[in-house]
């Protein structure tokens, strides 16, 4: 078995799934949430408090491999930079930890989970939901987390030379 934790960065708020992968058989889910970061803090506070928050997360879950979205470019570039510090907390803890950590593609990760590459977020909130046996969709920043999660467990099914994760070795 490995627990899988995925993680939706974020500087306002951050997502987080996490997951048990259990060879030949569903994801096992274990629970998912947001930490919402203080929006009066200076950017370098709420990074403290995001590395701070997802200590805990990591110290109370004990996952083996830790999953993110790939990086895209989108029409803001202060958004973009923004995100990029975030993962960077995130791969810090990534290497703290000696968590292996993966990315997917934001189209790989809605296709996985839902079957199409272009699902909107109340679909994947839906999707996410249906998979995972909850009463209720996830706030849409858990449900991506859980998405992503969701995304490497059925990775983890594939055999070898279909896998299209990036498996990083340089954190």
């Amino acid at each position: 078995m490995k627990r899988i934790l995925g993680i939706d960065p974020g500087t306002r708020f951050c997502g987080y799934g996490v997951v048990d992968f259990v060879p030949r058989s569903k994801p096992l889910y274990i629970e998912c949430g947001v930490i919402q970061l203080d929006a009066s803090l200076s950017l370098p506070q709420r990074l403290y408090q995001l590395s701070t928050d997802l200590r805990d997360v990591i110290l109370e879950f004990q996952p083996q491999h830790l999953a993110v979205e790939s990086i895209f470019y989108g029409k803001n570039v202060q958004s973009a930079l923004r995100l990029g510090y975030a993962r960077g907390v995130v791969v810090m803890l990534v290497a703290e930890y000696s968590l292996e950590f993966y990315e997917y593609a934001p189209n790989a990760i809605k296709r996985a989970v839902s079957g199409h590459g272009h699902a909107r977020k109340e679909d994947m909130q839906r999707v996410v939901m249906w998979q995972c046996g909850l009463a209720s969709p996830p706030d849409s920043d858990a449900a991506d987390a859980l998405a992503i999660a969701l995304c490497h467990s059925f990775s983890q099914q594939l055999p070898e030379a279909f896998k299209s994760s990036k498996k990083r070795r340089d954190v």
